[in-house]
């Protein structure tokens, strides 16, 4: 058997760690599958569209994390064709990029000779290709060679582990795939991610800050929980008697009921005022942007301490103490430092206050079939499921009021595109496990497709789409500004018949008996759909009007 430069890419894809790739192929990529299929120990995903495919890549590493935040970094190789199978997965890397989700995009590419914007006519050529990408990943690499695969390939490996983690993206030309390997086969390329640490100097003053608060807060944010930080933190916030606020993306790093956690309802103005009163804020791993900002409303009182590994979002938006670091680094540092109070119960009481003051907004509101829905859903699933959700009124309760203990959170709030739920629970399941996704009608069609790919690859995913009409959120955003909406109401097919015209089992739902609809379709392996048709509101937002 004739090694070609696909085998390259293989062979050093696995040499790295990886035994799954997500693909789809292309004319320009038959290399790379061919190797693959020569490959008895990488399985291969594929899917119905490239965004998509990019979408359930980000869910497979995203599933991997969560499971073992400990491990090597789930660096997850996405394989596509060139053009426009490359650009359609555009929308899905700038999700991961926004966050930091380590996907490794490798790309086919015209002919050697193609390349440089020379305007061969080329199928699918375009001037310069890297360039839609290198504002999107973190880093583009291009190789020339066949030589240059293992260096190329180990180079954009490290670079997307390397906190903060992020989508990177390698093209290499049909010709390099197709042509002849030149170098024996890789088995010893390794990747050694640099660890981010804190500047010694930042930690001493960082801590004589806290040591000396009376009222320190936490805010504990994504990069805390992809840096595996859960066991620091809490011990950090115990040792500080501080309270621990989490925004949406950092839902699970700290426990949801311990006596210090204020949750995460950082759209509710309580919230927002119990971190501008703190005379220490503790800002770990978030860039404190618009909803964790409460749409910018937020306004802090004492000192900021922001520990952030992307360097860019350092003071990018409040002064403060900034440490460009990994969080869970910096926090094993501090835990040196800061002293051991003892519980005199203020704080507490303070989050205990907070809590309640949340539920009584809520309650002065008329959202019980929200709230319901929420704790049903929750309720139905058994411990250990991971779960994905589109950009839907939903998702958009969960942010807030998902108890992620035993049931993962991941959501597409980074970016905010539409049609992630569907194809990152199918990157869920692949990673292992059962896995919900839940949908609005609107961001289900976008992906409605790769029910046959749950099918073909026996991915064990329950669907929700929560049928409204429309598109809910738009639909509530237009008729709060103007009092009418616009291109919102939706035709759509029967979500129910479309699911069984792919041999997925589905059930048509209601408010009433969503939960055990769910519970029996989680408890049934393999793809199953359950329809909820449902009218759902948001609460009402707190940065328009402070209550």
């Amino acid at each position: 058997m004739t090694r070609i430069g696909g085998d390259v890419v293989v062979e050093t894809l696995r040499a790295l760690g990886a035994d799954t790739v997500f693909g789809l192929p292309g004319q320009h990529a038959l290399g790379l599958f061919e190797a693959l299929r020569r490959a008895d120990d990488v399985r291969v995903l594929s899917g119905r569209v490239e965004n998509n495919l990019a979408f359930a890549a980000d869910g497979y590493a995203r599933a991997r994390l969560a499971t073992d935040p400990d491990g090597p970094v789930p660096v997850t190789p996405l394989i596509v064709s060139t053009g426009p199978g490359a650009l359609l997965t555009l929308a899905s890397l700038q999700e991961s990029r926004a966050a930091s989700v380590p996907v490794l995009g490798i790309s086919s590419q015209v002919p050697v000779a193609g390349l440089g914007g020379g305007r061969h006519g080329y199928l699918h050529e375009l001037p310069d290709q890297q360039a839609s990408f290198r504002d999107v990943v973190k880093s583009v690499h291009v190789v020339r060679r066949a030589s240059q695969i293992p260096s190329a390939l180990r180079e954009a490996w490290t670079s997307a582990a390397t906190a903060p983690y992020g989508p990177v993206w390698v093209e290499i030309p049909q010709d390099v795939l197709l042509g002849p390997a030149g170098v024996p086969p890789i088995t010893s390329v390794a990747a050694t991610p640099p660890p981010l640490e804190p500047l010694p100097e930042l930690v001493t003053a960082a801590a004589d800050l806290l040591a000396a608060a009376s009222n320190p807060v936490i805010l504990a944010g994504g990069g805390a929980l992809r840096s595996g930080a859960h066991a620091e933190l809490t011990a950090l916030a115990e040792a500080l008697r501080a309270p621990v606020i989490s925004t949406f993306g950092g839902k699970g790093v700290f426990g949801w009921d311990h006596e210090l956690s204020g949750r995460s309802w950082m759209e509710d103005w309580h919230t927002t005022e119990f971190l501008a009163a703190a005379d220490v804020l503790l800002v770990l791993g978030s860039g404190l942007g618009e909803l964790s900002s409460n749409y910018r409303e937020f306004a802090p009182r004492g000192r900021v301490i922001q520990v952030e590994a992307d360097l860019g979002k350092l003071e990018s938006n409040y002064p403060g103490l900034g440490i460009h670091a990994d969080v869970k680094l910096t926090l094993q540092a501090l835990l040196e430092w800061v002293p051991m109070r003892s519980s005199d119960g203020r704080a507490e009481a303070a989050v205990s206050s907070l809590v309640a003051s949340v539920e009584s907004r809520l309650d002065g509101q008329d959202l019980a079939a929200e709230r319901k829905l929420i704790d049903d859903i929750r309720a139905a699933l058994p411990d250990g499921t991971q779960t994905f959700w589109d950009m839907t009124i939903a998702a958009y309760w969960a942010w807030s009021a998902w108890n992620p203990e035993g049931a993962p959170i991941h959501t597409a709030q980074g970016a905010g595109g539409l049609g992630y739920g569907l194809p990152g629970a199918l990157g869920g399941a692949a990673a292992g496990g059962p896995t919900l996704a839940v949908s609005g009608d609107g961001g289900a069609m976008y992906g409605v497709a790769e029910l046959a790919t749950a099918v073909q690859h026996g991915l064990d995913v329950t669907w929700l789409v929560v049928d409204d009409g429309g598109y809910g959120v738009l639909r509530e955003y237009l008729t709060g500004a103007f009092g009418h909406t616009t291109a919102t109401e939706l035709a759509r097919p029967d979500f129910v018949a479309l699911a069984e015209s792919f041999g997925v089992p589905a059930t048509l739902s209601s408010s009433d008996s969503v939960g055990a609809d769910l519970a029996k379709a989680l408890r049934t392996p393999g793809p199953s759909v359950v329809v909820l048709p449902a009218l759902l509101k948001l609460f009402a937002p707190t940065h328009l009007e402070q209550a």
